[in-house]
């Protein structure tokens, strides 16, 4: 089996990394396939399961772990895990494309360190933690004691940023795009 790249994107909830991806996705040329990541909690409004994660129970994520199925995990909040399984990776670089994942900090950073070769980390930057504040606000998917711990771990995760490849400064969503494909398309050339 042939590996294809890794492209992580990482950020603070609220950055536009989804949207960035989403975006990177749509461009065909760029050959990738999404990392749909497993998780513990419960969807949110209009999430599916097999398409923006794999839900499943507390239990069954601990099997995992220690069934050393993951090629990364993280318990991000209180029972709440988020991880990669191998057979995703596999699965993904079997159909002859290059993954994308959306995932948080840490996890992006041990993709990094465990192919570093084949990764490209990149960390998207929101203009302020206000800015966030905001825009998690704006998706009225969360309670307020939520968002006030999203955005505690938010200032956690910006002193990350300078462990990643790249920086992109998600200012203006259009530019931010753009810059985003252009590093794709050049790491993957």
């Amino acid at each position: 089996m042939t590996k294809g790249k890794l492209i992580v994107f990482s950020a603070p909830s609220g950055s536009g990394k989804t949207t960035i991806v989403k975006h990177l996705l749509e461009q065909k040329d760029l050959n990738l396939e999404f990392s749909i990541s497993c998780t513990s909690r419960e969807a949110r409004g209009g999430e599916e399961h097999e398409k923006d994660y794999y839900f499943i129970s507390l239990d069954d994520f601990k099997k995992h772990i220690k069934n050393d199925d993951f090629l990364e995990w993280e318990e991000v909040y209180r029972d709440n895990f988020y991880g990669t399984l191998k057979s995703e990776v596999e699965r993904i670089w079997a159909l002859g494309k290059n993954v994308i994942f959306d995932i948080d900090v840490a996890g992006g950073l041990r993709i990094k360190r465990k192919f570093p070769e084949e990764t490209l980390a990149v960390f998207v930057k929101p203009p302020s933690i206000d800015e966030l504040k905001i825009r998690l606000k704006k998706r009225s998917t969360e309670s307020e004691d939520k968002i006030n711990m999203r955005i505690a771990k938010a200032s956690v995760e910006l002193a990350t940023a300078p462990q990643f490849d790249t920086i992109i400064k998600n200012y203006d969503l259009d530019t931010a795009k753009e810059e985003a494909y252009q590093l794709v398309k050049n790491f993957i050339k």
